[in-house]
């Protein structure tokens, strides 16, 4: 029967949170089916035939098999990339093309298949300009926000906003000296503007004045609020200087989170807000893929429960 057979989860080796929910799954007995797309196709192999009643076919790994018209779930977390380093650049090139779009174009059209979240709807939420005019769509407060690569813009932006920080648009491996590193939120001043920024595009947002910040995390019909507080910019930045507690929704909120949801066809999401010392909740940002697992560990919220609910089908 279509969408009753095993979950999907396509990630990388070194994910820690799919290490749980395939363990609460596993704990269910509900079948699971593990694989990096980026294992293609030296250690996962697709035979997918389209019909009438969509895709059919199996996907393999070296250890499992699913059964393309029966998976009930994909669980779409943080799958390497493609390579073919065996290859030319010409040849690799037309390789990944053709893997994205085949094994790629397979996995986002499996018939009866809840998707946590559909890899599409995560391509176009993971643009923040996407991002922020969905949230400003949906009702959320919003800082004061500028994209530009136009260092004379930058400027008349700060000041009229500041104080006003930096934010990457989007985050790709980064390495300095050999080491992996993060382009960090960061404050800047006029100053700090010269014409190096029309180099690329640059968001620039108005610096909330904030008492602490907030992650709500949805997991299908359930809401998970939990208050960061620190004395960082950036909470990312430093774990060990957080602390956690459990905090209600303001009035309205959860209206908007599902809507911001719906807008890029979404049952999981990650939101990230800051709290000024007026209470009011800004908007940041909505991570699609954003991790979640560590939150239950330091507040006892059933988020595990939540998802292995949303990935099995449960009614609640």
């Amino acid at each position: 029967m279509t969408g009753a057979g095993p979950v999907l989860v396509v990630t990388n080796l070194d994910d820690p949170t799919a290490d749980m929910v395939i363990s609460e799954l596993h704990d269910r007995a509900v079948p699971v089916v593990r694989l990096d797309s980026g294992d293609f196709p030296h250690a996962l192999s697709v035979a997918a035939t389209i019909t009438s009643n969509g895709v059919e076919g199996t996907l393999s790994t070296p250890s499992r098999t699913a059964d393309l018209s029966t998976v009930r779930s994909l669980y779409y977390r943080r799958p390497s990339g493609f390579a073919f380093p065996h290859l030319e650049e010409q040849d690799a090139r037309f390789a990944v093309a053709q893997a994205r779009y085949g094994l790629g174009g397979v996995l986002a059209s499996l018939p009866g298949c809840r998707y946590v979240n559909h890899p599409h709807g995560i391509g176009n939420a993971e643009f923040k300009p996407s991002g922020l005019a969905a949230a400003a769509s949906a009702g959320f407060l919003l800082p004061p926000t500028t994209i530009t690569s136009d260092p004379d813009t930058a400027r008349a932006f700060i000041k009229r906003h500041g104080p006003v920080i930096y934010k990457p648009l989007s985050a790709p491996l980064y390495r300095i000296d050999g080491v992996s590193s993060t382009v960090e939120v960061a404050e800047v001043a006029v100053d700090d503007i010269d014409e190096a920024v029309g180099g690329t595009a640059h968001l620039f947002q108005q610096r909330v004045d904030k008492v602490a910040d907030v992650r709500v995390t949805v997991i299908g019909d359930q809401v998970f609020a939990v208050r960061i507080d620190s004395d960082l910019l950036d909470w990312r930045t430093d774990y060990s200087r957080l602390s956690y507690s459990v905090v209600p929704l303001p009035h309205g909120i959860t209206g908007s989170l599902y809507a911001y949801l719906s807008h890029f066809g979404l049952v999981f999401g990650a939101f990230d807000f800051a709290v000024d010392h007026q209470a009011r909740w800004w908007f940041l940002e909505c991570n699609p893929s954003g991790q979640w697992y560590w939150l239950e560990h330091e507040t006892g919220l059933p988020m595990l429960t939540a998802m292995a609910d949303l990935l099995e089908r449960k009614s609640r």
